[in-house]
């Protein structure tokens, strides 16, 4: 039965693939002859707040606490999928959803017992929003190039594994870039009242964003 803790998310995680490498088959008459070249763009596994001791219940400590463990899962991840047509599968015993754009993959890797209507609803959120926030086909230079965005966009999406958003409209205007054009600093007051003003502003805006968060 699919559970509904309050951390869902294991990771996520974007790789880079050769276009159209994924495509091939990786065996020829049994042999493997070949494997994906991939390379880690932005990955990120959380941990429960509060490991729970050995033969009791309750969120056990990630099994991917370390680089090598997470590249070397990442790779089999990345064979795995790459010989699928779906979307979802049952990987090194977690629950995997995944979405292909351009020369990327991207995965929400959640417990095998999560619910797979959420995750999917995630790695859904995940690509619709670098959708919108680049106008554009999603791919390698694009997601590098604009790094901050895409790890600012998971984290409105995700943080330390509980989901908190999968809204895509929301999520970009939360992230979007400020405007470009440069600031006139004559035009900002800087005394004591107008400090005292710039303050009151922000405690309202902050006053409205925590409403609109409940």
């Amino acid at each position: 039965m699919p559970s509904m803790s309050l951390q869902s998310v294991t990771a996520v995680i974007i790789l880079s693939v050769d276009d159209g490498s994924v495509s091939r088959s990786l065996f020829l008459l049994h042999t493997i002859v070949a494997t994906i070249p991939c390379a880690r763009i932005f990955a990120k596994y959380y941990n429960a707040p509060h490991h729970a001791p050995t033969g009791t219940s309750g969120a056990p400590a990630s099994p991917y606490s370390d680089v090598k463990s997470q590249k070397s899962f990442e790779k089999g991840l990345l064979e795995k999928t790459a010989k699928q047509t779906g979307d979802i599968i049952l990987y090194d015993n977690k629950l995997v959803l995944y979405k292909m754009e351009s020369d990327v993959m991207m995965y929400v890797v959640g417990g095998a017992e999560e619910n797979e209507v959420l995750l999917y609803n995630v790695i859904l959120a995940l690509r619709d929003s670098l959708h919108l926030l680049f106008k554009q086909s999603v791919d390698k230079r694009t997601v590098v190039e604009n790094y901050d965005l895409v790890s600012l966009a998971i984290d409105e999406i995700v943080d330390d594994g509980i989901i908190l958003e999968t809204d895509p409209t929301i999520i970009v205007q939360r992230v979007s870039k400020a405007p470009t054009q440069d600031v006139n600093l004559s035009r900002i007051d800087l005394s004591e009242q107008g400090v005292n003003n710039l303050a009151q502003l922000g405690r309202a805006k902050l006053t409205d964003w925590l409403r609109q968060g409940l």
